[in-house]
């Protein structure tokens, strides 16, 4: 069995207690993602076709075929765009704040853990009435190519939590966007200096080799930690700690905090209830990582020292 095939086998045992309550689709897509559009800011009534924007968007991603792979219905990455227009120059520009979120489900349980929450706050697009949303890897467009990037980083993030470095292709169909991005010359598609909470940071690091910890990290703390949850507690809290050691040996080598923030600003609830009934000793253990490796969230890890 290929990787890619372990990936999906792997996911299909997730469900597959509730296959005989749905019905399958064995060529569908890869997104199911639900979009909404908030457009209190754009006052031009020549624009009310904006509406139609959360639409276009939902069938865009849910209707391509992003990989090769056969999705069922019940594996698809459930995902979802919080799009905020913060203005219009009345030629059917627009600027925005997006929001992405995915969820991964949790193995043997109807549960399901946000994989990754990002924010990015500089998307220009141009969206005339009518606009017709094609998909073209070779061919920049600052809507849809603006969703490519981010729908072939789903996929990595997605593919990293099943099979350890699994999402290094859909890293590199991300990295071919940014670039016809970046030739472009359009805002937002630059490399930056100083912050690099932005689309250059992110597939910079990562595409870069001193920040794989953190993809291994992803796999470790799903696939030798939460997935294990149900039938062995201590054996997952084990392999969460793994994860949690990697991240902080990773972190020390590194200079750049986005990824880890990607990380524990997704998962530092999840990561704090997973050790509250464990041990005195291994609640301490996973505090003292955790303060060191995530301190902004230093509150939320005090409930482990009681």
């Amino acid at each position: 069995m290929n990787c890619k095939r372990q990936v999906l086998y792997i996911k299909r045992t997730i469900f597959s207690c509730f296959i005989a309550l749905i019905s399958i689709q064995a060529n569908a897509q890869e997104f199911d993602c639900d979009v909404t559009v908030n457009d209190r800011q754009i006052n031009d009534t020549s624009l009310d076709y904006i509406s139609e924007l959360g639409p276009d968007i939902e069938n865009y991603l849910n209707n391509y075929r992003w990989t090769n792979d056969r999705f069922n219905e019940f594996e698809k990455i459930q995902c979802t765009l919080q799009i905020v227009l913060t203005g219009s120059d009345g030629n059917f520009n627009f600027t925005s704040e997006v929001v992405f979120s995915t969820r991964r489900p949790i193995y043997d349980t109807i549960q399901q853990s946000v994989n990754i929450l990002i924010t990015d706050s500089n998307w220009r697009f141009n969206y005339p009435r009518n606009k017709n949303m094609l998909h073209d890897d070779l061919q920049f467009d600052d809507l849809t190519s603006f969703l490519d990037f981010y729908a072939y980083i789903m996929l990595a993030f997605d593919y990293d939590s099943f099979e350890r470095l699994g999402g290094t292709e859909y890293i590199n169909r991300a990295q071919n966007v940014f670039d016809l991005g970046q030739n472009s010359g359009v805002q937002g598609w630059g490399r930056s200096i100083g912050a690099q909470r932005n689309r250059f940071g992110l597939i910079n690091d990562l595409s870069n080799p001193a920040y794989e910890g953190v993809r291994v990290a992803t796999y470790l703390y799903y696939r030798r930690g939460i997935d294990l949850f149900t039938t062995n507690p201590a054996e997952a809290r084990e392999g969460i700690l793994e994860a949690i050691e990697l991240l902080q040996e990773t972190k020390r080598s590194t200079s750049n905090n986005y990824l880890f923030d990607i990380f524990f600003g997704s998962k530092y609830r999840e990561i704090a209830a997973a050790f509250l009934g464990a041990e005195l000793e291994t609640r301490l253990e996973a505090y003292n990582l955790l303060r060191d490796v995530d301190p902004a969230h230093s509150t939320e890890y005090e409930k482990l020292q009681n």
